[in-house]
């Protein structure tokens, strides 16, 4: 068990392959907009080179054998957007995949503090705060595009426009 033992590709049960060999977790942080215009989500436009490259999704990867997905996901997010853990308030936990022996899992959060995403690896061409009824309109990275209306609800019960 160590840091980076989750990376790799899986085969789950239902015969799809995924990253994650001990299943994967994403933040999908959320803000009220500066100019009081609703909510916007933060968004990583994923690198050309990465699997399913230059599509949007949230920041998040795999989860290793000693971490829960909430330490995983705020992990991956600082690593991809380097906004600290500390720096993100848990609004809570969902299950947007779930393939029985393999799971990609939200964390629902905040910020609790001031925060400057930016890319800060290449995983991330880039990263943009969107509001959240523009999200439809980019071109989603396919998990992200299949679970956002179900991770859109679940955003409006805990932050509320």
């Amino acid at each position: 068990m160590g840091v980076g033992d989750g990376n790799g590709w899986v085969v789950c049960r239902c015969g799809h392959r995924h990253w994650g060999v001990f299943g994967a977790a994403g933040l999908l942080l959320a803000r009220r907009s500066p100019d009081g215009g609703g909510v916007e989500v933060l968004l990583q436009l994923r690198a050309t080179w990465t699997h399913l490259g230059g599509t949007w999704g949230i920041p998040g990867g795999a989860t290793d054998s000693h971490e829960d997905p909430r330490t995983g996901a705020l992990r991956e997010a600082m690593e991809e957007t380097g906004v600290h853990p500390d720096a993100v308030e848990v609004l809570g936990l969902v299950t947007s995949a779930d393939h029985g022996d393999w799971a990609y899992r939200v964390v629902l959060g905040r910020p609790s503090a001031p925060v400057r995403p930016h890319p800060a690896n290449d995983e991330s061409e880039a990263l943009r705060w969107v509001a959240v009824p523009d999200v439809d309109g980019l071109v989603l990275h396919p998990g992200f595009a299949h679970s956002w209306q179900a991770l859109r609800a679940e955003l409006d019960a805990v932050l509320p426009v």
